[in-house]
């Protein structure tokens, strides 16, 4: 009995150090924060409680089923200019997180994506250069091989990137565009 129970503390204690050898945190929030809006920038948060209307239109634009209706974005300024929105991102792309900081300019567009952590193996990371090709597109024609191309290997964690941007552009759209033109 007691080597049954050593064998399975053995075991799971390796799964944790080998799990922890994929886990990479590239960037704190403030780090990212000033990735996103420059050093000196004020960011102030505004939360989102979308209604469930404003919910359900969410998941038919973007194409994504929410796991809650309450969002956060923050508004990068100088001064009373808004230098853009970021959201931060935390899904799953297999069964590991990974953690994105999604950048839209004051009008809204696509302007950024950093990873901010990612937990996969690293060959499932998609490549900065990837996430390049994403910019400045609409809504509409962010679709995994319809106009973008998935990541071999990596095609889960492309995916995983692709409704995350999609999310957050529709929130923008659907709440917070909507708030700041009344």
């Amino acid at each position: 009995m007691f080597e049954i129970k050593f064998r399975k503390i053995l075991f799971l204690s390796l799964l944790a150090v080998w799990h922890s050898t994929f886990a990479t945190v590239y960037y704190s929030k403030e780090e990212a924060f000033e990735l996103a809006f420059g050093l000196g920038a004020t960011v102030e948060s505004l939360p989102v409680f979308l209604t469930d209307e404003q919910a359900a239109e969410v998941e038919k634009v973007a194409q994504v089923k929410l796991e809650s209706k309450l969002f956060t974005f923050h508004v990068g300024k100088r001064g009373d200019e808004i230098l853009g929105y970021a959201a931060i991102e935390s899904h799953n792309v297999r069964t590991q997180p990974e953690t994105l900081m999604i950048v839209l300019t004051p009008d809204g567009q696509l302007s950024r994506i950093e990873m901010l952590a990612f937990h996969e193996p690293p060959e499932y990371q998609p490549p900065a250069r990837w996430f390049e090709k994403l910019y400045r597109r609409p809504l509409e024609d962010l679709r995994l091989n319809q106009g973008v191309d998935a990541i071999s290997g990596a095609t889960l964690s492309s995916r995983a990137a692709v409704d995350g941007a999609r999310k957050v552009l529709a929130i923008y759209r659907l709440a917070v565009k909507e708030e700041i033109n009344r």
